[in-house]
């Protein structure tokens, strides 16, 4: 049997490029090569798109060619520079290992769209939903599930409404692994979490604080075939969960412990998998995404945030979380990519 070429397209333009390469590490240690040829495209921090011969920390030091995906669909594949000239490298599989703006939030999904060429994880739509976290709370709102109460600032709007009291969290409204986040405890506060916020988008997002404990479970398939992971949970002693921002994150988080499955009852976790089901059903994802949520003491759940391209670091929660649930990262992968070609 022929294997299927699948191009693992990593790094990118975001804050979380650093991170991106850690997760397509990880996955192309883990991928079968019995079953698949991957080949690694990495986009640099400046947006060149290069063939390279695999993700490594420092893997623009090695031997890399001018790549791209062509959005011609007669192309079906990557136009490498080679030699003063273009040729093409055929693709069966898309797996686009890339995480926050540029990656995850639409951009690099329109694209593949355009190609004809199948990929893993959410589209377009649910893409942006998920990365914009007020447009996730309006349309996770219209479905009767719970989100805190906020508030949109844009541009250089200052006014706080008066509806918010603190503590709340100011947000960049897309960006991720808590880059630019602020819990502000005081009005003073304020102004220094909207500069941090901004710092990322002209849009910024004010949360009202939940209280309670965070959550998350992991949701792979399409459609009503889902595959759920173990729930897990988040301990903090103090501040916000930033792992991605340690200086070794692989060591694990100086705030935070994370418990999967989660310190809970088997019939609250099992509520909680309902919960992000429902919740990765209504904003339209497919193929997979970590749903993170807020428990509350009275049990209720709350929509925190979706990841629709979740980190496939040796520290992520994602990972963990499946395997936890006994699908090893392996075959999440293999699961993946059947998804995006079934689709």
């Amino acid at each position: 049997m022929r294997r299927l070429t699948i191009a693992i397209v990593f790094g990118g333009c975001s804050e979380e490029h650093d991170v991106s390469v850690k997760s397509a590490t990880e996955i192309a240690a883990s991928i079968d090569r019995q079953k698949y040829d991957p080949i690694f495209v990495g986009i640099t921090k400046s947006g060149e798109w290069k063939l390279c011969e695999g993700p490594a920390a420092a893997w623009e030091a090695g031997e890399c060619r001018r790549a791209v995906i062509s959005p011609d669909r007669a192309t079906r594949g990557l136009l490498v520079g080679e030699k003063g000239e273009c040729r093409t490298v055929r693709i069966d599989v898309v797996f686009p290992v890339l995480h926050g703006r540029m990656g995850e939030d639409g951009a690099v999904q329109g694209l593949l769209e355009l190609s004809g060429i199948p990929y893993v994880g959410c589209d377009i739509q649910s893409s942006v939903i998920c990365m914009d976290k007020s447009l996730a709370y309006v349309v996770a709102r219209s479905a009767g599930i719970e989100t805190p109460d906020y508030s949109v600032l844009r541009g250089v709007d200052v006014t706080v409404p008066d509806a918010l009291a603190c503590p709340v969290f100011v947000k960049p409204a897309r960006s991720g692994s808590s880059f630019g986040v602020t819990k502000v405890e005081c009005a003073d506060e304020m102004d220094a979490a909207l500069a941090a916020a901004r710092r990322y988008d002209s849009k910024v997002v004010i949360e009202q604080a939940i209280a309670g404990t965070e959550v998350g479970c992991a949701v792979l398939g399409n459609g009503a075939d889902l595959v759920v992971g173990e729930v897990d949970q988040i301990n903090l002693s103090h501040g916000i969960f930033r792992i991605h921002q340690e200086a070794e994150p692989e060591q694990g988080s100086e705030n935070a412990t994370i418990t999967v499955p989660a310190d809970l009852p088997t019939a609250l976790r099992d509520e909680i998998r309902d919960a992000a089901k429902s919740i990765y059903t209504a904003l339209g994802c497919e193929g997979l995404a970590r749903v993170d949520m807020f428990l509350r003491p009275d049990g209720r759940v709350v929509l925190n945030e979706v990841n629709t391209l979740p980190g496939f670091t040796a520290y992520s929660r994602y990972p963990r979380m499946m395997a936890a649930a006994g699908m090893s990262l392996s075959e999440v992968i293999d699961r993946s990519i059947s998804l995006a070609m079934a689709r």
